[in-house]
């Protein structure tokens, strides 16, 4: 290791948050600190992706979401091994699995800084023993870890509220996200008229339809249900579309039947499903809605801010602190239809509102969630941990 280098490993899951909400994070890293990737890569062109950017290392870890008691164990074990011989300073985790099964294999290593990063709570919409259990990994990796960042102050202060970890463990990187806003990638500017025409007709949308666009997994604790109820009474006296942006669940948290028939065959609902690209469908949308139960801190309401585009959402641990409202957008109470629609219809009626709060939305962004800004403020941190 170089001097003043230190030899971090970073683990999460699934590849695929290490190619979009780490992507500019993990390269940024890796000039500073000599990096390793850890996560399940069988089948994944990820690891070969980041593995070809220069210094950048990747090991493939066998972890899955799902609660598997057994193989959990071997991937605690097989990570702890792996952390020992190559004898990292850091090891820093995210989302829930991959912290439990990274803190404690740190621990087993004796690891000397160990961190994990919150990005929301999944037991907060559970019940029963599901949420107890859930509940209890935060607290175990919120034991297990040396240092713990939140994505959202809200988050922080709701993990402390709730006993499951000390406030003198945990702390915000700067003014919150996990990773900030590509402000290039996310540019209206770069979408000349012609080209937001031309997909607005590849969709299937009227040019005077306004588009109310939602980003994300299409599922129940996304606040689809209350979405699609809302719309289905704005549709009748408004000129709307609505537009959702990304994969509809139908194994994880499924949305009822009578929700799933109507954006199937309803003709003022277009669906994209997956899309690598997002600020191109916000580059035609006029309203943003993300109607949530929960999120860490909501960072696709800072995206759509930066393209310009204003934001209704929910009152909810991290997106109160993505949207400011009245300023960036409009929040409403969590699965509150009425409110929801009452909401939109306010934006859908006025374009001045919108593009005010459009436009601070886009400003807010430039100087409070530049990526190369969060990203240099997590790189920072780890010197901060030695």
């Amino acid at each position: 290791m170089t001097a003043n280098r230190l030899k971090i490993c970073r683990v999460v899951t699934v590849p695929i948050t290490f190619e979009t909400l780490l992507h500019d994070q993990v390269l940024t890293v890796a000039t500073q600190h000599d990096l390793t990737l850890v996560c399940n890569f069988e089948g994944s062109t990820v690891g070969d992706y980041f593995a070809s950017k220069g210094p950048l290392k990747t090991w493939q870890l066998d972890i899955s979401r799902q609660i598997s008691p057994l193989n959990d164990l071997k991937a605690v074990l097989a990570l702890a091994r792996f952390l020992r011989q190559q004898q990292f300073d850091v090891v820093h985790s995210s989302t829930p699995k991959a912290g439990l099964v990274a803190m404690l294999a740190g621990v087993l290593a004796r690891i000397p800084t160990r961190v994990h990063t919150y990005t929301g709570q999944v037991w907060m919409t559970a019940t029963g023993v599901l949420r107890q259990i859930m509940r209890t990994v935060d607290w175990l990796i919120g034991q297990a870890a040396t240092h713990l960042y939140a994505d959202s102050a809200s988050q922080r202060q709701g993990l402390i509220d709730e006993g499951l970890v000390r406030a003198a463990k945990i702390d915000v990187i700067g003014p919150g996200s996990i990773s900030g806003v590509n402000l290039k990638r996310f540019d209206p500017s770069q979408f000349s008229i012609e080209d937001r025409q031309r997909l607005r007709s590849q969709l299937g949308i009227d040019p005077n339809q306004v588009v109310i666009a939602f980003v994300g997994r299409v599922v129940r604790d996304k606040g689809i249900v209350e979405l699609v109820q809302a719309f289905e009474q704005l549709q009748h006296r408004l000129s709307v579309t609505l537009l959702l942006i990304g994969p509809v669940e139908v194994v994880r948290d499924q949305l009822p039947d009578s929700v799933l028939i109507f954006i199937e065959t309803n003709a003022n609902v277009v669906r994209t499903g997956f899309v690598s690209d997002p600020e191109t469908y916000l580059s035609i949308s006029d309203i943003f809605c993300i109607p949530s139960y929960r999120e860490g801190f909501g960072s696709v309401a800072i995206e759509a801010g930066a393209m310009g585009v204003p934001v209704v959402g929910t009152a909810v641990t991290g997106l109160v602190d993505a949207i400011v409202d009245g300023e960036t957008g409009v929040v409403v109470p969590a699965q509150d239809v009425s409110a929801l629609q009452n909401a939109l219809a306010k934006l859908v009626e006025d374009v001045e509102l919108r593009g005010k709060l459009g436009s601070a939305g886009r400003r807010r962004a430039e100087t409070e969630f530049a990526a190369e800004t969060i990203n240099q403020f997590v790189s920072d941190a780890y010197d901060t941990l030695r």
